[in-house]
């Protein structure tokens, strides 16, 4: 509760106590080195050999914390992976970013990050979709592709030897998000997974949750292939008024995006893990308890979270048994 910046009475205060004492005690059950702060013990096996990775440190024949995080081990190597720091890319990651320069053949990308990341033109899916050379043409309209303060999604291709990334939109999947809201977390509470874009058939809803801690929320497109900038300025031109009418976000679409959104923010708040199906369980306890949108964010919501996670992760565990 030191982290939470919530108004909460007494009442909260001390339901929203047991309801995190109850997930800190089920966690520990669950994995009792998962989490570390500074100086705590890791527990090893020191007749095998032994990697000490970032994060750790021999003292008096322990293996020990030097910074608060989650212990991760990969074959001999163990280290602490540091929860509250600045994303730390891996090359295959799905990302989403804010352009911040357009330059020649290249933008670059916000992507909470120590350095901007750079889509090359050359490893962008042209808008007619042919395998092609790019030409001097493709880059004089490279801003009718993507512009400053535009937001892409892309994956990571791999470091330069500056440090900086290189990213990669080959796919259909790829490209500019419109109509939605660009969200921002901490990194590590964005898991790897298998699957990070999500269609939300029952709200219309694309979700994009990037690995480097931007998550979107918008209206569902078939496809992100409509960026011919050719035809753009003609479609623009011979639009009709009812046509034009039709780009707008409808009400009830846009509530569901505020919706999505706002129950990302309260796990966020909380510290839990985000994925599509805790986010769906938060909308659907915000819709069964009839609480609406801009009180999601209140200190009540909060606590019905908080103990609805406690109650799903105890029948999880009981389950197991």
């Amino acid at each position: 509760m030191r982290g939470l910046q919530l108004p909460l009475s007494q009442t909260q205060r001390i339901r929203l106590q047991r309801a995190l004492e109850k997930l800190q005690s089920l966690s520990c059950k669950a994995n009792s080195d998962a989490s570390v702060t500074v100086a705590d013990t890791i527990p090893v096996n020191y007749e095998a050999a032994l990697l000490k990775g970032h994060g750790t440190t021999d003292l008096n024949g322990d293996l020990v914390a030097t910074v608060c995080g989650v212990v991760e081990r990969i074959n001999k190597l163990v280290y602490v992976r540091a929860l509250r720091a600045r994303y730390k890319p891996e090359v295959g990651d799905i990302v989403v970013g804010r352009v911040v320069e357009v330059s020649q053949k290249r933008w670059r990308l916000e992507i909470n990050f120590s350095l901007d990341a750079i889509l090359m033109l050359s490893s962008m899916n042209m808008p007619d979709g042919i395998q092609r050379r790019r030409t001097a043409l493709d880059e004089l309209n490279m801003r009718g592709i993507f512009e400053e303060n535009d937001v892409v999604c892309a994956e990571v291709r791999n470091f330069q030897h500056d440090g900086s990334l290189q990213l990669q939109a080959r796919s259909q999947k790829y490209g500019k998000l419109e109509k939605g809201q660009l969200l921002i977390v901490d990194p590590y509470l964005v898991k790897k997974s298998k699957q990070h874009f999500h269609h939300l058939e029952q709200f219309g809803i694309d979700l994009v949750l990037g690995r480097n801690g931007f998550i979107w929320v918008g209206e569902h497109v078939e496809a992100r292939d409509s960026m011919v900038v050719d035809q753009a300025n003609s479609s623009e031109q011979s639009m009709v008024p009812e046509e034009k009418n039709k780009t707008h976000t409808p009400l009830e679409m846009r509530q569901n995006i505020c919706r999505i959104a706002n129950a990302v923010r309260v796990l966020s708040t909380l510290g839990f893990s985000i994925d599509a199906d805790l986010i769906l369980e938060t909308v659907e306890l915000s819709s069964t308890v009839k609480i609406d949108i801009h009180d999601m964010l209140g200190s009540e919501f909060h606590v019905l979270v908080a103990e609805r996670e406690a109650e799903r992760r105890s029948l999880v565990g009981k389950r197991k048994r």
